[in-house]
């Protein structure tokens, strides 16, 4: 059975149809929508991933530096003095205070007794072709009042660098997070 319309047809307000090929497929409007969401979306997700990993790292960061203050009251009081801690020791406390960010396998501490607060040594330890260098790290706890300088580094895997925003400082694309306590020890008796 066929349905045919009763009303004639007012050419006036009628659509004309495009005769070739070319001009009915770019007069074409069906899935729009869907190609241009396919266009915006990797940049959008590229940009959301961007946001995201950015705030990571800056979260990552702070407890890191939260977890190496914490630790390094342990030599300030003179508790780890009093215990003998290792490097490997004083690695595990620090490793205590963090969270799942971390893969507490890649903690390097650098602990260093110095003269003087101006004599300190805080920067990072990146060479010029951006390689993480570990020469000269040491572990000492130092004695009664002298001050100590406690710094901690882990580098942190980033995925998003390739889409634009790179905040890699390491050349295997990785950024070297910090955390650093600068502290003349109490007068604790021995």
């Amino acid at each position: 059975m066929i349905f045919r319309r009763s009303e004639p047809i007012d050419a006036s307000t009628a659509e004309p149809r495009p005769k070739s090929r070319i001009g009915r497929l770019l007069g074409d409007r069906s899935g729009a929508s869907a190609v241009e969401f396919g266009i915006l979306a990797l940049p959008f997700v590229a940009l959301l991933g961007a946001i995201f990993e950015s705030a990571l790292c800056f979260l990552a960061g702070q407890i890191l530096d939260t977890a190496v203050t914490d630790a390094a009251r342990l030599i300030r009081t003179g508790q780890a003095q009093a215990s003998g801690y290792s490097q490997a020791q004083f690695t595990t406390q620090v490793c205590n205070r963090l969270y799942v960010l971390f893969d507490c396998g890649g903690l390097y501490v650098d602990s260093k007794v110095y003269t003087s607060f101006t004599s300190a040594t805080t920067s990072m330890p990146i060479d010029a072709n951006k390689n993480f260098n570990t020469t000269g790290f040491t572990f000492q706890m130092g004695g009664s009042s002298e001050i100590v300088v406690v710094r901690v580094f882990y580098q942190y895997p980033l995925y998003f660098s390739k889409l634009g925003l790179d905040l890699s400082n390491l050349s295997s694309g990785s950024r070297l997070l910090s955390g650093v306590s600068a502290f003349r020890n109490e007068p604790f008796p021995w």
